[in-house]
């Protein structure tokens, strides 16, 4: 999934109006088992300027970049963190890995070739589902709309849920975020497809 899905889905799932901790706990989560390939790709895009195609289509595809991914979208390492969250009674860290582990539930369903070791350090077994969030070769031209209509559906509800408008407008720009990009790439594939 996109990065704003994850965020609207972790915050529809798991935040609450007027628990700050806990809405905050649940948009974290939702984004840190991303961080690291965010670091990556921007120091290798604009800090030593190494061309998209090479990043995407070969460092990200490395054993170095593949061994960082298996860290931090981890399973395993996620439900020992949310286990001691619940031993040590913390809410805010039991949300922030429930969130996570939200995360890699729904990436683990959507990632075919640009999967993971999600079951990392147990097993270096990657699965390659089916359903692909971006590749139409595994079906992204249909999941690709269906998460675009599900991030809008929960924004909606998200809205009526907060009453903040600081809060309304980080939903807000979430489900733009997430919306725009694919409608217009949409409308730019008919258009090429027609014209």
């Amino acid at each position: 999934m996109n990065v704003p899905a994850h965020l609207i889905l972790g915050l529809a799932v798991f935040g609450r109006e007027g628990d700050r901790h806990r809405t905050w706990g649940a948009l974290a989560g939702s984004l840190v088992p991303d961080v690291s390939l965010f670091v990556m790709v921007g120091v290798q895009l604009y800090v030593m300027g190494t061309p998209p195609a090479q990043v995407f289509g070969g460092m990200y595809f490395s054993e170095s970049w593949q061994n960082v991914f298996r860290v931090d979208n981890s399973f395993i390492l996620w439900g020992v963190a949310l286990a001691v969250a619940a031993l040590l009674r913390s809410r805010w860290a039991m949300v922030f890995c429930a969130a996570a582990l939200l995360h890699l539930v729904f990436d683990f369903s959507l990632h075919n070739d640009d999967a993971r070791q999600n079951f990392w350090p147990l097993t270096s077994w990657v699965f390659n589902s089916p359903l692909s969030y971006w590749d139409p070769r595994h079906y992204g031209n249909v999941v690709g709309p269906i998460e675009i209509g599900v991030t809008v559906v929960l924004a909606g509800l998200l809205l009526r849920r907060y009453r903040a408008w600081k809060m309304r407008g980080l939903i807000v720009l979430l489900a733009l975020a997430e919306a725009v990009p694919g409608i217009i790439f949409n409308m730019m594939f008919a258009a090429g497809l027609h014209g």
